[in-house]
């Protein structure tokens, strides 16, 4: 799908607009913000308020960044407010779900052992500390450049290469201590 411009926001019924951003991006966002809390249904949550402040919020919008780095800087912000509040702090999450299922057709032991690879990866991703997992998540599975991470997180991106780069060692000392047993 083509990006949403600047121009879109001239549309008059917002309604409609907010439902095409929606359309557009509502995976995405879920699964950014997913990336932060490690839970479906509070992730589920969350996007839903996202796309409220967004609808809120669409006259702020000047267009000196495209809609979709508008919207993720919005889902960023408001799951580094919910980490930061007195429910995320004070009530255990139960689940942990994994949002980032893979649809694979191979042999049932390949599907098998890539899952479980997969599923250790994405968990040393989640136990990482936030400021590394979401250059990690931005990097690797939504494949944006460092430049566009740069932006969305609003750091210099000296400091996106630094993150990324120790984000890397903290997986992979952490990948081999769990095939270590260590």
């Amino acid at each position: 799908m083509e990006e949403l411009t600047a121009e879109v926001i001239e549309i008059e019924d917002k309604t409609e607009l907010i439902d095409n951003i929606m359309t557009m991006y509502g995976q995405e966002i879920l699964q950014l913000v997913y990336s932060y809390v490690n839970n479906k249904e509070i992730a589920e949550e969350l996007t839903q308020d996202i796309f409220v402040k967004c609808y809120n919020s669409l006259h702020t919008f000047k267009g000196k960044s495209t809609i979709r780095t508008w919207l993720w800087r919005i889902a960023i912000n408001h799951s580094k407010d919910y980490l930061k509040s007195w429910y995320n702090k004070n009530v255990i999450n139960v689940k942990n779900e994994n949002v980032f299922d893979l649809k694979k057709r191979e042999s049932v032991e390949v599907m098998v052992i890539r899952k479980d690879d997969e599923d250790r990866l994405v968990s040393s991703v989640m136990n990482l500390p936030i400021i590394y997992r979401e250059v990690i998540y931005l990097f690797y599975f939504e494949e944006l450049t460092i430049k566009e991470i740069s932006n969305i997180i609003q750091v210099k991106q000296n400091t996106v290469k630094t993150r990324l780069r120790r984000a890397k060692e903290l997986l992979k000392q952490e990948l081999e201590d769990s095939v270590h047993g260590g």
